[in-house]
């Protein structure tokens, strides 16, 4: 058994998959899996109203969870996949805790080949946290996490994250607004919506 096929019998029993990113280390599960979102948010120690990323393996699989814009189609044409977690329009039917009861849906496809292939063999997407306890710096060292997590993750991806810094977060749903800035700047993303 490979480790694609060993991550999908960890996240279909529920369990936590960790994993490099071209931002910084991840801590993964199945989005639709209540049981799963506990164990996530025990053990990241993270309050039970900030909603987790819903990672998704290609664009194309936007528009299944989320309301697109003119604005968000030109962006995600220039950064996606990429350092971007995109805010948007939540469509209905996801689970609440997935916008933990906000109109909003935060989006973002890896460009790291690795973390696309672990979605795409999980065979949905999923919720996507950095790999950290709440409150402290995102890991960007498999062996970090390793360290800090032990035997809570049920498998663990060995590498070293690309950029060293988190997403750049921007909110969609109404006008366009900066939440985070990572490797990708608001001016870059002002520039090809023309603002």
């Amino acid at each position: 058994m490979d480790n694609f096929q060993k991550a999908k019998r960890i996240l279909e029993n529920h369990g936590i998959i960790a994993f490099p990113t071209e931002t910084v280390c991840g801590l993964g599960i199945i989005y639709d899996d209540e049981k799963a979102l506990h164990n996530l948010d025990r053990v990241k120690g993270r309050p039970e109203n900030k909603p987790y990323t819903l990672m998704l393996s290609d664009v194309e699989q936007i528009e299944k969870y989320a309301f697109l814009s003119d604005k968000a189609k030109k962006i995600i044409a220039k950064f996606v996949p990429g350092a971007l977690t995109l805010l948007l329009p939540a469509k209905e039917g996801l689970p609440y805790w997935v916008t933990r009861g906000s109109n909003k849906v935060g989006i973002r496809i890896s460009s790291d080949e690795l973390v696309q292939n672990i979605i795409r063999s999980a065979g949905k997407p999923l919720l996507v946290p950095s790999a950290n306890r709440s409150g402290e710096k995102p890991c960007t060292d498999m062996n970090e996490v390793k360290e800090i997590f032990k035997d809570e993750i049920g498998l663990y991806f060995l590498g070293v994250a690309g950029m060293q810094k988190p997403s750049t977060i921007i909110d969609l749903c109404d006008n366009i607004s900066l939440i985070r800035e990572g490797d990708i700047t608001f001016k870059e993303i002002l520039e090809v919506i023309g603002e």
